[in-house]
């Protein structure tokens, strides 16, 4: 589903590369978190899954696609594949919850007909059905990113991608969201959270890749970063500490469609990455 072969990612030439000789696998149905500092190389990884970057080394392989072979024009297909959930969930302000929605499938072509038959059927799956109406200001934080997750749903795709998913909510929000995403794993959906979360992690007890200046320190299912706040076999403490901030996202069309289109849309200091710049995560 998902392999990367000695990926190796470097934005200039001294200095140590965002990601060094990276080797790991994500196979169908798994459910993966992606630990660890600011600087660690998290952000540059998702990129790359993304084609929002291009490794300096290595092969990436995605649903049996070779990245390196897929051409600028393939992009919006390759993606169509892979949902993307945002910390700061990315939502077109001046459209309601179905509106949201619908351009996911719009832009790629999608009859109206098979759009009301399908925007209705993914939001009482999030548990907006009856909010389909509101707008994003009407909403709370947990129900903007159940949106997000609904639009990124919506095309059906084998693989969600999810970057920061809690970090603007509460812990009640928070539960709810990580719960939801759980329940689309068991339904078939490969996916990958990006999180700071220890918390969060601990508490789900599944499949962790950590993230160390470049390379993977560790993977799998029986992780533990040493911390006494939680030992395999004790309750957990979820939700008891939570969250850092991080600035909040406009929310301007052309931003949405720049996913679905398939230009960058990631910046660093009012540059595209592809321009340059180090790694944020």
């Amino acid at each position: 589903m998902i392999r990367l072969e000695h990926v190796s990612k470097s934005y200039v030439k001294e200095g140590l590369p965002a990601l060094n000789d990276v080797s790991l696998e994500i196979n169908a149905g798994d459910f993966a978190f992606i630990v660890g500092d600011s600087g660690s190389g998290k952000s540059t990884l998702i990129k790359l899954l993304l084609k929002e970057l291009e490794p300096t080394a290595g092969t990436i392989t995605i649903n049996g696609k070779k990245l390196n072979k897929i051409r600028r024009r393939q992009i919006p297909k390759f993606r169509r594949d892979i949902g993307v959930v945002f910390q700061d969930f990315r939502l077109l302000k001046d459209r309601n919850i179905y509106q949201n929605v619908a351009f996911a499938q719009q832009v790629i072509g999608e009859s109206s007909r098979n759009i009301r038959k399908n925007v209705p059927k993914i939001l009482s799956q999030v548990g907006l059905a009856a909010k389909y109406r509101a707008y994003p200001r009407q909403l709370s934080g947990g129900e903007q990113q159940r949106v997000a997750i609904a639009r990124a749903l919506i095309n059906r795709p084998r693989i969600l991608l999810a970057d920061e998913p809690t970090g603007n909510l509460d812990v009640k929000n928070a539960w709810e969201i990580m719960e939801l995403l759980d329940e689309i794993n068991q339904n078939g959906t490969t996916v990958v959270v990006v999180t700071h979360n220890l918390e969060i992690v601990r508490a789900m007890n599944k499949r962790v890749i950590q993230m160390q200046k470049g390379v993977v320190r560790d993977d799998g299912a029986d992780w533990d970063d040493g911390s006494p706040l939680y030992r395999s076999g004790e309750a957990s403490s979820y939700g008891s500490d939570y969250f850092g901030e991080q600035p909040g996202f406009s929310g301007e069309e052309g931003a949405a469609d720049d996913f679905f289109g398939g230009r960058p849309f990631y910046t660093q200091s009012g540059r595209q990455n592809g321009d340059g710049g180090g790694d944020e995560d």
